[in-house]
């Protein structure tokens, strides 16, 4: 018999649906239930494609015996981290602090007042490595529950206590200035591996945020450094195993440090943030490896990660069948050379491995090969080549797919919707921007109330029960100004204003200029959570700062340029000590110093040819952070084109920054000049 989750939107917790274990979502209701039989509270956190939660789950939770000891003994709760990333943040904090370490499944135990006294993260069904079994964790808990209570009441106590007492001090409320960027770009060229581009060693994570940093500092200083670092990085990712040379789009990470060998998730974050990085490569260097790669991940984005909404799903599985029943890593995406052979023929299998790297022996297990394109000498024949390709993809189509996780999350359909309307704009793939236009329909129909605030989740059509954090907001908000840029419709800078509003009034702390990761009027936690670092995708801290900055830019409205400033603050502190943790916020920086740049391009109307040549070039434009705002002469669509006239009936660009403006210009060269210097 299904358990209380199912009737939950989101994927993970509906996984769980029917296990044995009683399980409760996180509600007040559970804690209720655990004072009212005094039993502690298992809290188990995960998340849709998480490999080793699902090797816990099959192990534990679909145990009979285990299930019994736990209703028996505990109140059980489930969390997708994705849905809740503020119950998440607030008990890893507390494990981190506790360990030394963290990660997914993370298994806490708490008192019905929520406070936590034991935790872990994966427990094995029988002791091993050192590590205790689950049982053997469950039996020693409950014992010191039953019997040690006032000494789980002093360990919950005093966890509470240290956890309030590491209020962040994050360095005043200035922003950084060119001394604390040269310093951070310093930091990353210490830790820049240049054998193997990237930063640090394996496992080696796509460091998107810090390129695009990178790509804004070369632009405003022409440090020939920073543009190294990151064209390198772009290329080894591209030519490595983490990136699908079939279907496009990337994995999660790399378990070794040359980009061979990936963990096989597919995450949209990941891959929006990777879209519109390559995309800027492209801008900055008209590379055409970077060209290919922006466009096929945005391609992988449409083609397998849009719901019928008009969203983005949240991620596709590692695992799926190897066409024997068992779930394995990788299974969908690997190759031995008899595959290659059963594909392709003997000819082509033979150069299909030469060259995406297959080996006899093999890159990954079994004597399978991650599929990469290493730097040979030899030249290929185009054609022959996307044949092969063409062919290898028809056949993995016919295996048995990862699994989808189809819940919609705010913040990262805000960054998709960024890459996919700017991408499209670079290449003239309207299809692109129209399907960054649909996702956020979406978000406006479905995860917007009445009063502009923001759902965190949804699931075919139906918004989540969960508020939207401070990453919703300043993700959404970045991608509705990206849409406004790309498309000349006010109406996106008009939503973005809403988001930003909130964050103004309901997520900074008005004496310090500090964010928070949850609103004021949120439900209250032992703690309320605060992390400025950007590790996976930028840092709501981060986020709203480049959206508060680019809105300030579009409208010229001082209190968000001042809560911009203010919130960069912690880039100062951060930027010199750990670049790779904060490149998100070092590139608002970028931004900041350069200005940003305004420009208002005017026209006779949208269609119109000059008009258009001009808003693409402006769109081109490599000034770091810079706003476009393009329209009819006197159109009151966007701020920046007041006042802004036709130049002799002929279109004409205009350049504004830090309160000064250089002449208008009907000629698209000067413009990319005064966007590029």
């Amino acid at each position: 018999m299904p358990n209380r989750l199912a009737h939950e939107t989101s994927p993970y917790l509906l996984q769980h649906a029917d296990n044995p274990v009683d399980w409760w979502p996180w509600s007040e209701e559970a804690f209720e239930e655990a004072r009212r039989s005094d039993r502690p509270v298992l809290l188990s956190v995960g998340y849709s494609s998480c490999h080793w939660c699902h090797v816990m789950a099959h192990e534990s939770f679909e145990d009979e015996a285990t299930a019994d000891f736990l209703n028996a003994h505990f109140v059980n709760v489930k969390v997708d981290r994705e849905e809740r990333p503020d119950v998440d943040a607030v008990y890893m904090e507390a494990v981190q602090a506790a360990t030394g370490q963290g990660g997914w499944p993370m298994t806490v135990f708490l008192t019905p007042e929520a406070e936590p006294f034991y935790f872990g993260t994966y427990f094995p069904p029988a002791p091993r490595h050192g590590m205790p079994s689950f049982r053997q964790v469950l039996e020693g808990v409950r014992s010191a529950w039953t019997d040690r209570r006032d000494e789980v009441a002093e360990v919950a106590g005093k966890i509470v206590r240290d956890l309030a007492g590491r209020e962040m001090s994050y360095g005043g409320t200035e922003a950084p200035g060119e001394q604390q960027l040269a310093q951070a770009l310093l930091g990353l060229t210490r830790e820049y591996d240049p054998q193997r581009g990237g930063f640090g060693g394996a496992p080696k994570f796509p460091p998107s945020m810090v390129i695009e940093f990178l790509l804004r500092h070369h632009a405003r200083t022409g440090a020939e450094g920073a543009l190294q670092m990151a064209q390198d990085t772009g290329e080894r990712m591209a030519r490595g195993g983490i990136y699908d040379q079939l279907g496009g789009g990337f994995a999660r990470y790399s378990v070794d440090r040359d980009w061979v060998v990936p963990h096989f998730e597919k995450m949209l974050y990941d891959n929006a943030l990777l879209c519109r990085v390559y995309a800027h490569l492209w801008r900055a260097t008209g590379s055409d490896l970077a060209r290919r790669v922006a466009l096929e991940t945005a391609d992988f984005m449409v083609r397998e990660l849009r719901t019928e909404q008009g969203g983005f799903a949240s991620a596709l599985d590692a695992d799926s069948d190897d066409g024997t029943g068992r779930h394995v890593e990788g299974a969908y995406y690997v190759w031995t050379p008899g595959q290659l052979r059963e594909a392709l023929g003997d000819d082509d299998a033979e150069l299909a491995a030469r060259y995406f790297g297959v080996t006899e022996e093999g890159t990954f297990e079994e004597g399978a090969s991650v599929l990469q394109l290493p730097q040979r000498d030899e030249v290929f024949e185009a054609g022959r080549i996307a044949s092969v390709r063409q062919r290898l993809l028809e056949r993995r189509a016919s295996r048995p797919a990862p699994g989808r996780d189809d819940k919609v999350v705010a913040a990262w359909n805000g960054l998709a919707i960024a890459a996919l309307a700017e991408t499209g704009a670079y290449f003239d793939r309207p299809d692109l921007v129209e399907a960054a236009v649909g996702a956020a329909d979406l978000l406006v129909r479905v995860h917007l109330d009445e009063q502009a605030r923001l759902t965190r989740t949804s699931k075919d059509g139906r918004a989540g029960a969960n508020a939207g954090v401070l990453e919703d907001y300043g993700d959404v908000a970045e991608g509705f100004l990206a849409l406004a840029s790309v498309t000349g419709e006010g109406v996106w800078l008009d939503f973005a204003g809403f988001l930003l509003d909130h964050v103004l009034a309901r997520f900074v702390d008005e004496e310090s200029g500090a964010l928070h990761d949850t609103a004021a009027d949120a439900e209250r936690l032992i703690r309320r959570p605060q992390d400025p670092t950007d590790n996976a995708v930028p840092s709501g801290w981060s986020a709203a700062a480049g959206a508060l900055l680019g809105y300030a830019a579009h409208t010229g409205s001082e209190p968000h340029r001042r809560a911009a400033e203010r919130a960069l603050g912690v880039v100062k502190a951060l930027g010199p000590r750990v670049p790779r943790f904060i490149g998100w916020g070092l590139a608002v920086a970028e931004a900041l110093l350069d200005g940003p740049r305004e420009v208002a391009v005017v026209g006779p109307s949208l269609s119109d040819e000059a008009t258009k040549t001009l808003h693409r070039t402006a769109l081109l434009g490599t000034a770091p952070g810079a706003v476009v705002a393009v329209g009819a002469a006197e159109s009151d669509e966007f701020p920046l084109l007041a006042d802004r006239p036709l130049q002799q009936g002929a279109p004409a660009a205009y350049v504004c920054r830090n309160f000064t403006c250089d002449a208008p210009t009907t000629d698209p060269e000067r413009l990319r000049e005064a966007l590029s210097s």
